[in-house]
Order: C-alpha cells, then structure tokens, then sequence
C-alpha cells in the first residue's frame, strides 16, 4: 500500500472526513490526497483551513449523485485507492426526505464503484475501495450483547437502509468484479469541526446560550462514543493493513445513556462557563420521540484491536471536555453553521413536546 500515490477522499469537507484528510496529509507527504466534497450544508472547507495550502492536498467540488462526473474524474486522476466517506448521515433528515438518502448514500455509493471499476478493468492490484459506514445498519440492541462484524443487518431508519444497501454494493462489487475492498462500522462519532444538528455540538451551543436541551422520548437511548481523531487514525490503520474483504467495526468501547451523557455535557460546561454546578440541568427539555429510534448501539471492537493493533487514545470524558474547549474557542466557527436555513430546520425538527 505505501506504493499508492492518488487517494480520493469523498466527503473531506464533512465532519469525520475533514479529520482523514488532514490525518493522511500531514502523515503522507508522499500521497497525493484528493478531496472530492458537494459541499452541501455538512460539508465546510473552514475545516481545512490548516492544510489548505498542502503542496499534497488537492479539493474537487463536485457530487458522487453525477455519474458522469465521476466516470470523467476517474479517467483523468486514476484514483489508486478510494476512501469513501460521501453521505447523508443524520437520521431524522431520513426520515423527512428518505430519497435524498438513496441519491446520495446508495447511487453516488455505486457510482463511485461503477468509476472504480471502469477505471482499473480488472487490473485492482494495489487498489482499494474502502467503504465507511455505520453500526446502525445492525439495527438495535437488547440491555446485553454487542454489534459484531458477523452481526446480521436489520436497519430501522431510511438512514440506516440507505447505509445497509450500499455496504451490500460494495460487498457485490468484490464479490462479481474482483474489486478489492474492506468496509468499517463506527459507532456515534463526536469531537471538533462536528455540524450542530448532531447531540453534543448541538448541546455545547445550546447550554452556552442558555437554550432548551431537547432530548428525545426517556433520554434512556444508548450509544457507544467514538473521538473522532480516533476514527481518523483507525481509519488509517485499516487503509493500510487491514485484510481485503475484510470488515471492522469501530467504536469506543464505551456505552453512555443519552441523559447521562447529557449530565456529564453540563457538569463540564458549567465548569468550564463558570457557573455553579448543575446550573444547567435546568434547560433540559423532553421531546417528542424520533419514528424507529433505535434503543441501543454497542460496538464490539475487539476484532480491529486484536488484529490491527488499534484502541482508542482517550477516555469518554477527556475527550470530551477536548471537543468543548474547541467549540468554546472557535465562536465563529459555530455561529457561522448555526444561521440561517439551518435555525428552521432546527426550530422544526425539535418542537416540545
């Protein structure tokens, strides 16, 4: 693998794909790192700011839904590898508009390969195509067990089927086409740069404006919380030595109800604020439940750590209190993502119950 010198990074301008491409470009001066992002309301190139300027790092705007436009970026840059991380990822817009999910997560998934597969014509040696994806295809859990790779698939949301299908492509592909190929499953990412519709940015804005904290049905909902700057470097790690055909699942190796991670959210806030301990809690507000909103997400990472050598770098709570420091310390940044067509979606996506 270290002989690869063109990789495409689809979604670099999102979240968790920001932090990849910023990973591979400072560790990879020999890569040539290609960002390929639409750039809709989750995508943000203020998050590349840093490596903008990186003599390795180059930015194509443009949409995996445009088959053409793949095919035609494919022939001209022969990607070796593709790092594809393009989605619609938040599962109540699923719920509003499930097509969009199918556009981008299903076609622009197969798009990709289609371009990928045209591309190399059967000669995949020193290629990959490598798929994320998410541990809500699994569907949920009971109050025991965990989401291992053999789990079987049982997604409960447009998001997640949208998901599940293109895992299902990827694996197709491989399996007809002889295409080269791993997929990883992370569980609920948090951490820097995150778009505010999600749980804690959206809570870190909220408690510093003394604004209502919606938490959906019982807040008894449990996930399993990864950092995203150790998304990024297991990312990393199963690039280059994870097994073709192979799938992993990423997670934390920690599990947090969503009231009680609230409660750990404030406690540091009101630290951090000032204010007097718990003064918080008080915005806390229950919200009308979510449809299908699945009761538990648990990771079972050990595959990934056992034979890759991967773990997280950081506790639940220090990495935390890492991503506030940087929403406190980055305002502009915040207020910038937090106008505009976004306040009304927000003010109609989380009405009282």
């Amino acid at each position: 693998m270290s002989t690869q010198k063109k990789i495409l990074i689809t979604g670099g301008a999102g979240f968790i794909g920001s932090h990849v491409v910023r990973l591979f470009i400072n560790k990879y001066p020999e890569y040539q790192i290609y960002n390929l992002d639409a750039l809709t309301y989750a995508g943000n190139l203020e998050n590349l700011k840093d490596i903008e300027n990186a003599p390795n790092y180059h930015f194509i705007k443009a949409d995996i839904v445009d088959e053409k436009a793949m095919l035609d970026l494919f022939a001209e840059y022969k990607f070796d590898s593709v790092i594809h991380l393009a989605a619609e990822s938040h599962v109540d817009r699923s719920i509003e508009d499930p097509l969009a999910f199918v556009r981008t997560n299903v076609i622009g998934t197969v798009n990709l390969l289609n371009a990928f597969r045209n591309t190399w014509k059967g000669n995949f040696e020193g290629k990959l195509f490598y798929h994320i994806s998410t541990d809500e295809v699994y569907g949920t859990l009971g109050a025991t067990g965990l989401f291992e790779e053999t789990t079987p698939y049982d997604p409960n949301s447009p998001y997640s089927a949208s998901k599940a299908s293109s895992d299902h492509f990827v694996r197709a592909y491989g399996e007809t086409y002889g295409m080269p190929y791993v997929v990883t499953n992370c569980s609920n990412n948090y951490g820097q740069n995150q778009f505010p519709e999600k749980l804690i940015p959206l809570f870190i804005h909220n408690i510093k404006n003394n604004k209502p904290l919606p938490v959906y049905g019982d807040g008894k909902y449990t996930r399993d919380w990864l950092y995203v700057v150790d998304h990024a470097r297991a990312i990393d790690t199963v690039f280059h030595d994870g097994k073709e055909g192979e799938t992993y699942n990423i997670g934390g190796f920690n599990e947090w109800q969503n009231i009680e991670l609230i409660r750990v959210l404030i406690k540091q806030m009101d630290e951090k604020l000032g204010r007097p301990a718990g003064e918080s809690e008080k915005l806390i507000t229950y919200v009308t439940d979510r449809p299908g909103h699945d009761r538990r997400y648990a990771i079972d990472a050990n595959k990934i750590k056992n034979e890759l050598g991967w773990e997280p770098s950081v506790t639940f709570e220090q990495g935390l209190s890492i991503t506030i420091d940087w929403y406190l310390a980055n305002e502009e940044w915040l207020n910038n993502v937090t106008s505009g067509d976004y306040q009304k979606y927000y003010d109609g996506m989380y009405a009282e119950r």
